[in-house]
């Protein structure tokens, strides 16, 4: 275990798995860094993985006000923590933190991002479903709140969300429901990421992308492919948001092959 001190003074504790040249990995929201633990064996056969706890859960501290550019902060203290240069995954919602890290700083050799979600779209969530996130919030059911989320925001069909909440993971997303709704309000009010800022960034990057997930992840992706000059889209068959959980061999080996690479 280890801790990064972000600009804003808040502790960002992560798990240190392995041996080699840094891979962080940047979970995506309701979860922490134990959402990896499907996969990490694997990766930390060939890297030394940076598994973040995002700031409000696990390892890490918080502290008000929360804005994304907190987050992007605590992404860079770690990569800088590590000594770099890294390797840098980010799932959901850490896809968007990984992405403007790597646009941020040096350190950043290869670049992998799992359906990360657009910014700026006001509306993500449904007046309806936020009024009953916020009601759930307030009666204490952090279990309904998370699973409110999957079922109508993340879209995970019924034998994808049993598979999440059979996870050890499962828990640790309960402890952070609290974070969901202010992190899909710093989503919506933050801009809309401008293809013109990526015009002279030249990281390699793979995008993952699940063969079944829904139409608006597909178009999502396809957008990033356009605005980011040396990506690639791979397409996980079968899959939808949480490969990690329902095909993690499948999951490693695009990865593997990806960061692995010679180049």
């Amino acid at each position: 275990m280890g801790t990064a001190v972000s600009q804003d003074g808040t502790r960002i504790g992560y798990e240190r798995t392995g041996a080699g040249s840094p891979l962080v990995l940047v979970h995506g929201g309701t979860a922490d860094r134990t959402r990896w633990a499907p996969v990490l064996p694997a990766l930390a056969q060939h890297f030394a993985v940076y598994a973040i706890d995002r700031r409000g859960r696990g390892l890490s501290g918080d502290a008000d006000p929360y804005t994304l550019e907190r987050e992007f902060e605590d992404v860079i203290a770690v990569v800088d923590a590590t000594g770099g240069p890294v390797d840098l995954l980010g799932h959901s919602f850490g896809g968007v933190c990984a992405l403007v890290t790597a646009r941020r700083t040096p350190k950043v050799r290869r670049l992998v991002l799992y359906e990360p979600p657009p910014t700026g779209i006001v509306g993500t969530l449904p007046p309806t479903v936020t009024s009953r996130m916020e009601t759930l919030l307030a009666a204490g059911d952090r279990d309904g709140i998370v699973a409110t989320f999957m079922r109508e925001i993340v879209q995970a069909p019924p034998d994808e969300l049993a598979k999440l909440r059979s996870a050890p993971a499962w828990q640790g997303r309960v402890a952070a429901a609290h974070t969901i709704l202010r992190e899909i309000y710093a989503l919506e009010q933050y801009p809309p990421l401008d293809p013109s800022d990526f015009e002279k960034f030249r990281t390699p990057t793979l995008l993952l992308l699940g063969g079944d997930s829904p139409a608006y992840q597909k178009a999502n992706t396809q957008a990033l492919h356009a605005a980011l000059s040396n990506s690639r889209v791979v397409v996980m068959p079968g899959q939808q948001h949480v490969a990690m959980n329902t095909a993690p061999d499948l999951f490693v080996r695009e990865v593997l092959a990806f960061l692995l690479e010679p180049r």
